[in-house]
């Protein structure tokens, strides 16, 4: 483990050169590594795994579309495709990658074979943070930890096949065995991380849902439908407003300012578009600080993963979310995008 230094504060990382694919195999090489849940996280982390040598095995249930989605990415049924519970006898390592609120559903039967000596992985924390919620409370003698990719399972994977790594925290909440940093990395590696970097779960969590409410998700479409709708109202065509607003963000800047950095960003723009940056980015900090704070208060008293909870846990739940993902789906700024991005060169069917 190397201490690195992030804007002067030193912090608990693992490289793929210290900790290498190897070493990895070499940890988990008498390992049975139970995926439970193919749904987010599941497909990702399994075949990335199974790529690199580990042996990684998919539990779920017959008959369902994420069973026939395992089965045509290559895990074969009563090989290494088997229904919840064998694979929860099977594995040594139970990667448990279920939604949190199915997760609530199933803990009785999972923790009825965490048998002494076997690892407990989540890719979130939110079960263990918040348990008195959830109800999952693991037993003594296992180890539990996370590896928290910071990405979807779909750009784990995709990043996996072009050979790079999406960076992850991992944590340890229990150390049964004396293992659990050794298992815990060389999990990380095989699930295809760029480097590892150290959390707990509380802070993983709280992180992690204020982000998606935040800047990943919901801040981000607020401040584009916001942007959009002012364009619009202002006489912009809505191929003009979604270009301003979206297209040249995702298309041209946000891969600079991954590249290089914001200033860097800022250094490459024309001298017109640095001075209003500059003069306007404080004023947008300001007024979003207030939320941001309400966000974060709202996460750590537990509010919003109890509605998290109460929502998701409902029969209608998939109906309600379809309702409204419809409702920004067919909204005129994402309409819009749809007929941009078929325009992208690389869209283009062009005749020889």
């Amino acid at each position: 483990m190397a201490k690195l230094n992030f804007g002067g504060t030193e912090e608990n990382v693992v490289t793929r050169e210290e900790f290498p694919l190897a070493k990895a195999q070499e940890v988990l090489k008498n390992e049975v590594v139970a995926v439970i849940g193919y749904g987010v996280q599941g497909p990702g982390q399994a075949l990335n795994q199974k790529d690199n040598g580990i042996n990684v095995i998919v539990g779920q249930r017959k008959g369902t579309k994420t069973w026939d989605k395992a089965v045509s990415d290559g895990f074969v049924p009563g090989e290494t495709l088997f229904e919840i519970e064998e694979a929860l006898e099977k594995g040594t390592v139970i990667c448990y990658l279920l939604s949190d609120a199915a997760q609530i559903a199933l803990w009785p039967t999972v923790k009825k074979h965490l048998t002494p000596g076997k690892a407990l992985y989540f890719s979130h924390g939110f079960g263990i943070t918040f348990n008195e919620q959830t109800g999952i409370i693991p037993p003594a003698d296992v180890d539990v930890f996370l590896v928290a990719p910071k990405g979807s399972g779909t750009s784990l994977r995709r990043m996996f096949l072009q050979g790079r790594g999406l960076n992850s925290s991992y944590a340890i909440f229990q150390d049964a065995t004396g293992n659990a940093f050794n298992r815990v990395i060389a999990l990380g590696i095989a699930v295809g991380s760029g480097y590892l970097f150290e959390t707990n779960f509380k802070k993983e969590v709280y992180s992690d849902l204020t982000g998606e409410r935040g800047t990943l998700m919901g801040c981000i479409q607020g401040i584009f439908a916001a942007q959009y709708e002012v364009l619009r109202k202002n006489g912009h065509s809505p191929s003009e407003s979604f270009n301003e607003t979206v297209e040249e963000l995702t298309q041209s800047l946000m891969p600079l300012v991954a590249e290089n950095g914001m200033d860097w960003m800022y250094a490459n723009c024309s001298t017109t578009a640095q001075r209003g940056a500059l003069d306007w980015w404080k004023r947008f900090r300001d007024a979003t600080k207030p939320v941001f704070e309400e966000l974060y208060k709202s996460v750590a008293t537990g509010v919003e993963s109890q509605k998290s909870i109460d929502s998701n846990s409902k029969p209608d739940y998939r109906e309600k979310l379809d309702a409204e993902l419809k409702e920004l789906r067919e909204s005129e700024m994402w309409q819009t995008g749809k007929t941009v991005r078929s325009l992208r060169p690389e869209n283009q069917v062009v005749e020889a």
